[in-house]
């Protein structure tokens, strides 16, 4: 406001002066070249002025002007960022809501507005990939590569999160590509450890995998369920493996070596006994069971037992009979002997065995038990009573 009357005075002055100078004009002559100005003073001096005047108004409107371009460009260039950060909010409340095929509608959608393209691609794969939608899976983890798969950059969770997808799409050479990068971190991460073991297991690399268990027992993070999971596979596949490339010899010298520790766990116990079961190593199998059997053996050792292919089953028969003589109504026993029966093709003992079961439990089997007497029935040619049996199943 000040400016403005100061402008103003100036203007006036310059009228109310003008006038007096009529008399006094005086001249200027500017020369450029062959180009000449002729003014009067005056008229100069007025026109300087208005120049000046001219020059401050326009400055005024002019830094006005650009104060609200600023403003205007600022929403417009960064319009799109806020609506991929929002669709990108929208996509992650659908995925924990469980709506899959709109978190990855929206996540796909907002990877590059929101500049968050590693974590939208990789929650948009996993949201397909729980819609069973393998194509689209595999698109968004391509558009992953595309980006860097640094720690510093991506963070393990994320790594972690591909490995799961691409495991899961039998993309098992990449996953393998990404586990061994950040081979360094298994031993103090569990859950790549986890994917490490699972991974080996997948590929068949079972000495590799009875390795990392050694270490996975030591964290406590992963359940035992888990551990033993891995020990029955990973054990009975590399037991299966020796006696098929190599010989019997070599199974019992590999089976010799290992910590006494190790043959105590049922996993693995029971992993060696299927592998001599199945090729029809009958002697050492016998000869592991045994010291089980002498004693009072518990109820879950007795229930594995009897999925074990143990082709002559004599000696271990008797021990079990040796159990009955001093608790001839024990139904653990009762059962074991009608499996190993059954698993010796003695008919006649294994029905034997069912039908005083059938008599201390009034009449009620587990369907394992049912199953079996239906099977020693049958192979005597009692098929209706086997199919009775049968019909009863749960």
């Amino acid at each position: 406001m000040k400016r403005l009357i100061i402008i103003i005075v100036l203007f006036f002055m310059a009228i109310a002066i003008s006038p007096m100078l009529i008399n006094e004009k005086g001249y200027i002559l500017i020369a450029m070249g062959d180009t000449t100005i002729e003014s009067t003073v005056v008229t100069a001096i007025i026109m300087l002025i208005l120049v000046f005047i001219a020059l401050i108004f326009s400055l005024k409107i002019f830094r006005g002007s650009w104060s609200i371009g600023l403003g205007t460009w600022n929403k417009l260039a960064f319009a799109s960022r806020r609506r991929g950060l929002r669709n990108f909010n929208k996509g992650l409340a659908a995925y924990i809501l469980d709506d899959y095929q709109q978190a990855e509608h929206l996540l796909a959608k907002a990877a590059e507005p929101s500049q968050l393209e590693q974590l939208s691609y990789i929650l948009a794969a996993s949201a397909s990939e729980k819609q069973a939608l393998p194509a689209n899976t595999k698109h968004y983890l391509q558009l992953l590569d595309t980006y860097t798969s640094s720690l510093k950059d991506f963070g393990l969770e994320a790594v972690l999160v591909k490995v799961k997808l691409l495991i899961s799409q039998k993309e098992y050479a990449q996953a393998r590509a990404i586990i061994d990068e950040h081979h360094k971190h298994i031993g103090h991460d569990p859950r790549l450890l986890k994917l490490e073991i699972d991974l080996c297991l997948i590929e068949k690399r079972f000495e590799a995998a009875i390795e990392y268990l050694n270490l996975a027992r030591k964290q406590k993070t992963l359940c035992d369920t888990v551990i033993r999971h891995w020990e029955k596979v990973a054990f009975y596949g590399a037991f299966s493996a020796l006696i098929t490339t190599k010989n019997n010899e070599a199974l019992h010298q590999y089976w010799q070596k290992l910590a006494g520790k190790i043959k105590q766990r049922e996993e693995v116990l029971f992993a060696y006994c299927r592998v001599l079961g199945e090729n029809n190593i009958s002697e050492p199998l016998n000869n592991i069971l045994a010291p089980a059997l002498k004693k009072d053996a518990s109820d879950d050792f007795l229930h594995r037992l009897q999925f074990l292919p143990i082709k002559k089953p004599d000696a271990l028969i008797v021990l079990v009979q040796k159990h009955l003589h001093k608790e001839p109504t024990s139904a653990k026993w009762l059962s074991c002997l009608g499996h190993l029966a059954l698993a010796g093709q003695q008919w006649g003992m294994a029905e034997k065995a069912f039908n005083s079961l059938l008599h201390i439990q009034n009449n009620e089997l587990s369907n394992a038990d049912l199953k079996a007497c239906a099977q020693a029935k049958a192979a005597q040619g009692n098929h209706q009573n086997a199919y009775e049996l049968l019909a009863r199943l749960n």
